[in-house]
């Protein structure tokens, strides 16, 4: 008997290959005009499926934003940006009541943010009273304008993109915003062969992209997100993992409870898109650095001794063990490859 016969919770096989066909569906659409690793678009709709948003990061020119309009698009998604600058006002985002005068009446002008995937165009140019806009939208999924709460449409995802090098002009994410993602992506420079497949990509106009499923399919998969099964001891694992940030010498500010939530649901529509119905440890290391790394503040002597984030998870990682008693397994915490792609 299989993990998936053992442990399955209504997820029969009809549904699991529906969702490895999307995903297949949404990989092959996809990369018709973004040029990168398949895992960073996998790991966008496993957020979405997981009701979480993403923190894109990278220098310009790396494509974040053709990335973000190429998956609304093929998902069959409403699709809205942002440019955030720092005269954009809250109501440029949420909207507001304007006057109409043939009625004699007030009416709700809805802003950008009434859109199912948003993209956030450089978030942190923008000041911290813009920012907050989104806390409540992306919490909630609902906004409140002028006393009265606005519900969001459905599915509803958050695509925010910042350049981490740059210092002029821009305004650093507050701990609380930075929490609301669940995900943050580093986009690196493509390598030799990816861009010089860039250039013959782009060498002639690209197709127009197609949907291959709509916002009905991505809710279907999201509910069916929840049917997936998880051990109570993978459960104290992810605990146990979240509570070591918290705790380590060399952290001034650990992940919260909600980080603990982000990655078992993370983990749980990462295993759907690989086909299973059950949540192994492999899934939990492989997505624990996205979630955890911009979660975690290091102590400033730490920094200064050029200690980062993403080796405090990596140590973390290595510590902790699946079952006490028993040593830890790690993987390379960049590898995000679906190895049941294949299967």
């Amino acid at each position: 008997m299989t993990p998936a016969d053992d442990q399955g919770q209504g997820l029969d096989h009809a549904r699991l290959a529906h969702a490895v066909a999307l995903r297949d569906a949404l990989l092959a659409e996809v990369g018709q005009v973004y040029i990168g690793a398949e895992s960073t678009v996998t790991l966008l709709l496993a957020a979405l499926l997981a009701r979480g948003h993403v923190l894109l990061e990278g220098v310009p020119g790396l494509a974040k934003t053709t990335l973000a309009k190429a998956v609304a698009v093929t998902l069959g998604c409403e699709f809205r940006r942002i440019q955030f600058t720092p005269d954009l006002l809250p109501a440029d985002i949420t909207g507001t009541y304007v006057f109409n005068q043939k009625l004699h009446e007030f009416e709700l002008r809805k802003g950008p943010l009434f859109a199912q995937v948003v993209l956030a165009d450089e978030i942190n140019r923008a000041p911290a009273k813009t920012q907050s806009a989104l806390l409540e939208a992306m919490q909630e999924r609902q906004v409140t304008i002028e006393g009265a709460t606005q519900i969001l449409p459905e599915p509803f995802l958050v695509l925010a993109t910042q350049n981490p090098v740059e210092q002029e002009g821009v305004y650093l994410l507050p701990e609380a915003q930075i929490d609301r993602f669940l995900v943050r992506i580093r986009l690196d420079y493509p390598t030799l062969a990816e861009e010089v497949r860039m250039l013959q990509t782009y060498n002639q106009p690209v197709p127009a992209l197609k949907a291959v499923a709509g916002a009905v399919d991505v809710l279907e998969l999201a509910r069916a997100v929840d049917a997936v099964h998880v051990e109570e001891k993978l459960m104290h694992y992810v605990v146990r993992l979240v509570q070591a940030t918290r705790a380590h010498p060399r952290v001034a500010l650990g992940a919260s409870p909600r980080a603990s939530l982000g990655l078992l649901r993370l983990s749980k529509a990462w295993a759907l898109l690989a086909g299973r119905d059950y949540v192994s440890p492999d899934d939990i290391r492989r997505l624990l650095p996205a979630v955890l790394e911009h979660r975690v503040m290091v102590t400033t002597d730490a920094a200064i001794e050029g200690m980062t984030s993403a080796a405090v998870v990596r140590d973390v990682l290595q510590r902790t063990r699946l079952t006490e008693g028993q040593p830890g397994v790690t993987l390379p915490p960049a590898d995000l490859t679906l190895g049941e792609r294949n299967a």
